[in-house]
């Protein structure tokens, strides 16, 4: 108790609100995209995900995830029900909050993260089977990796993977499934024969606004502390969303004529995804120019999906998540530097070549085991139950059909 900081307590604490209001954040953001017989379910997906997986958190995935290592693959089960997870310090992890508090602060990473998925497979799930997915994919991915590269004796983080916020622990495994997900559960109904326009843009501007907001706990808070390296995380942060944003309107400009509106939303949330991983890592000039090209590169994919491919990829979260994730994480081998945060390394523009290939092999292999696991889950939850609606359910729409209401009277 000794080692406990109040002014680190305050912030990681104030942290872990910012990063709990992007969940409903990010349900109003899909639920402005999707078509307005689907707007209830998608915001109350959201919702539904954080208490569940809340639960499952302090049941047992903290301790797979921040468990002493069974040979750096998974955490034991000795936090089981937060079983010795109190309120000293662990120095292993954080030094200045209790255990708790840390406990508390990763479980939004972790409720966020499944949540997301569900851009992918929008306006055709059973919620049933969802809620179910939910559990096994936090289970069997989420917590795995998560110990993999944060929990002490993980595989990635002792061969020197550098994620500060989740670059490749939340975005590669969220968009890497969404890929996967979008795969099995197949194209909606009247894909490619229709129109699909966002139903609610202000929902899509306020839930970007939102995201960019509690994006600051999520990348500073992963400081632990309320220091110089939070303030770097936080400055960077903003100016990767920023850039981003502007490259993904010039873009959509140059393609398509106009700016978009949504782009410029949904550009900002692929600066914000990009920068994660490197935010406590590198400074101005690499932040702006990560932002710069994940706005650029997230577009084109997200044309290439919609325009060359059968993919329905409802809201497109491969291409800003996975993208993007995977450009951040490699991003964070090129230009991380120890004048930055000296407890980090030295990317490859800093004369460190062996960096930027451990992050290639943390992209690879964390894109790999997610995409492999939720195709793979998902095909055997089809076996035993109903994933997705059927027909004349998604012609109604899932507000009516799952929860008998509607957003507009």
């Amino acid at each position: 108790m000794g080692n406990l900081n109040a002014g680190d307590i305050a912030w990681v604490a104030a942290a872990s609100a910012l990063v709990m209001l992007m969940t409903p954040a990010l349900g109003f953001f899909y639920a402005g995209l999707v078509r307005k017989k689907n707007l209830v379910s998608t915001l109350v997906q959201c919702i539904a995900i954080f208490a569940l997986v809340s639960i499952i958190w302090a049941l047992w995935g903290y301790s797979l995830a921040f468990g002493p290592t069974l040979n750096g693959l998974v955490g034991g089960l000795s936090h089981l029900g937060l079983s010795g997870v109190g309120m000293e310090a662990n120095d292993a992890y954080a030094a200045t909050i209790p255990i708790l508090l840390f406990f508390f602060f990763q479980l939004k990473f972790a409720a966020i993260t499944p949540a997301l998925i569900i851009g992918a497979f929008a306006e055709r799930v059973k919620f049933k089977a969802l809620l179910v997915f939910i559990v096994l994919w936090v289970t069997i991915v989420y917590a795995p990796v998560a110990h993999w590269v944060w929990g002490v004796g993980g595989w990635l983080r002792q061969f020197g993977a550098l994620d500060f916020a989740g670059g490749t622990v939340v975005h590669i495994t969220a968009g890497f499934s969404a890929l996967a997900a979008a795969l099995v559960i197949g194209r909606r109904k009247d894909h490619g024969n229709g129109e699909f326009r966002p139903n609610n843009i202000p929902f899509v501007i306020l839930g970007a606004a939102l995201l960019w907001f509690g994006w600051f706990g999520f990348n500073a808070g992963s400081a632990l502390a309320a220091n110089g390296l939070a303030v770097n995380a936080m400055v960077v942060t903003n100016l990767a969303a920023a850039a981003a944003a502007m490259s993904w309107m010039f873009t959509d400009w140059i393609v398509k004529g106009k700016p978009s509106a949504v782009g410029i939303a949904v550009g900002a949330v692929c600066g914000l995804v990009a920068i994660t991983p490197a935010s406590g890592y590198v400074g101005v000039p690499a932040a702006l120019f990560i932002g710069l090209v994940a706005g650029i590169l997230s577009n084109l994919v997200a044309n290439w999906r919609a325009t060359r491919t059968k993919l329905d990829d409802s809201l497109d979260v491969f291409a800003c998540h996975g993208v993007s994730g995977v450009w951040g994480a490699l991003a964070t081998g090129l230009f991380a530097t120890k004048l930055i945060n000296s407890a980090g390394g030295d990317g490859l523009f800093y004369g460190n070549a062996h960096q930027f290939w451990v992050q290639c092999l943390a992209v690879a292999v964390v894109a790999a085991y997610s995409f492999v696991i939720t195709y793979g889950l998902l095909k055997l939850l089809g076996k035993v139950m109903q994933v997705r609606v059927n027909a004349e359910d998604e012609d109604r729409g899932l507000d009516e059909s799952e929860h008998g209401e509607t957003a507009y009277g």
